[in-house]
């Protein structure tokens, strides 16, 4: 019975200070650093990406586009993705924009200024089918949490295609635009699920077309993917992708 008295309160204690959010005696809860991703401590970006090169790039074998232009993370407030409705993305992705032409590519390594924040452009291939923005963040030793990230790749097609709908899944909320026009929102609080939101049916015009993307997160992981399917739900692959 001693034991098990002793097991209960020490239980008691766990959870009150839990509760109370703070270790016995009333000190401050110590902040631990971040853990690494497990086998990467050097903070590189060849773990999970690759430099983007003029080499041409074409989707993987299930449609998705690999190769982005990503720009460090701008800072927000979030604690809770549950406030990431759309009200407030189509509020906070109009404040908080690097440009308001829809259509303009930027330069790689490029500095922007976004709210008092200078932020580079980063062109990157994945080596998976979607794009970790928390493994970009922890190459790049910016905080992983509480990050808006602008996006931008360019679709060169050497035929017009029709009838097409881009489809995109985000870890937690985000916004895609076809050539300045926007294609799709997902709002809320989501795992990354590929297909999870559909647009409309759209053309994929002959030569380029700029895809831009707009992704936030509070805590937890952060990714997305992309990729457009044709009218029977077919990958569309007969286009290049590049950064300009």
């Amino acid at each position: 019975m001693p034991a098990l008295a002793f097991v209960v309160l020490s239980v008691l204690l766990v959870d009150a200070n839990t509760a109370l959010g703070q270790p016995p005696g009333g000190r401050p809860r110590v902040v631990l650093p971040p853990i690494p991703i497990k086998g990467d401590t050097t903070h590189t970006l060849t773990k999970h990406f690759v430099q983007a090169s003029n080499v041409k790039k074409t989707p993987d074998d299930n449609g998705f586009i690999q190769r982005w232009l990503v720009l460090e993370p701008i800072r927000k407030e979030i604690v809770r993705n549950n406030i990431l409705t759309e009200k407030y993305l189509r509020t906070t992705f109009s404040a908080d924009n690097f440009s308001t032409d829809f259509t303009v590519v930027p330069k790689n390594g490029k500095k922007v200024k976004v709210g008092g924040q200078e932020l580079k452009w980063y062109a990157l291939d994945s080596k998976t089918y979607n794009f970790n923005l928390y493994h970009f963040t922890y190459a790049i030793n910016k905080p992983p949490y509480g990050v808006l990230f602008w996006l931008v790749t360019v679709i060169d097609c050497p035929e017009e295609i029709k009838n097409v709908r881009m489809t995109a899944g985000v870890n937690s909320g985000g916004m895609f635009w076809l050539n300045g026009k926007e294609a799709l929102i997902l709002s809320g609080d989501r795992d990354m699920i590929v297909d999870n939101v559909t647009s409309p049916l759209l053309t994929l015009k002959k030569g380029k077309n700029i895809v831009r993307g707009a992704v936030i997160n509070g805590p937890g992981m952060c990714n997305f993917s992309v990729r457009f399917l044709d009218e029977k739900g077919s990958p569309v692959k007969n286009f290049s992708i590049s950064y300009e």
